[in-house]
C-alpha cells in the first residue's frame, strides 16, 4: 500500500490517505487518484513506513520542507536541534545512560533510569 499526505497552509501535513499499489503505481497516479476521489487539486505527498522516502513517515502536523524533500515532525522544545540527516528533532544534551535507580526490565535485567526533558534547565533529569 502507498501512503500520501494532504498538505495544507505552510505545508502542513492535514492527513494521510492509504492507496493501493495496483492504483498509485507512480506518485502522481496516486495524486491524481485522491484529488479525482475528493474532487479536488490539493497538495499531496508520498510518504513511507519504511522512511525510504522524504526521511520520516508523514503525520498530522509535520512539516514538509521542499528543500529537504522531508517530513519534519513538529519541534518537542524551543531549544532542540534539527538533525539535518534524519530531520528529526534531538535535545541539545545526550540523553543520560545511568543506572542509579536500579529498575529491572520485564525479564529481570538492569533497566536504564528514566529521564524527562526540562526545558527551563535545558537538560535531562530524574523522573
Amino acid at each position: 500500500m502507498a501512503h500520501f499526505a494532504k498538505l495544507g497552509t505552510g505545508n502542513i501535513v492535514e492527513r494521510v490517505e492509504v492507496v493501493s499499489n495496483d492504483i498509485a503505481t507512480t506518485e502522481q497516479a496516486g495524486v491524481d487518484f485522491l484529488n479525482n476521489l475528493y474532487k479536488s487539486r490539493d497538495v499531496w505527498k508520498q510518504t513511507s513506513y519504511n522512511n525510504n522516502i522524504r526521511k520520516n513517515f508523514a503525520g498530522i502536523g509535520f512539516t514538509y520542507d521542499q528543500t529537504r524533500d522531508a517530513f519534519i515532525p513538529p519541534k518537542p522544545y524551543p531549544s532542540w536541534i534539527l538533525n539535518e540527516n534524519t530531520c528529526r528533532w534531538k535535545a541539545p544534551v545526550d540523553y543520560p545512560e545511568t543506572y542509579t535507580q536500579n529498575l529491572t526490565d520485564e525479564q529481570g535485567n538492569p533497566a536504564k533510569d528514566r529521564y524527562y526533558w526540562n526545558e527551563n534547565k535545558v537538560n535531562w533529569e530524574l523522573i
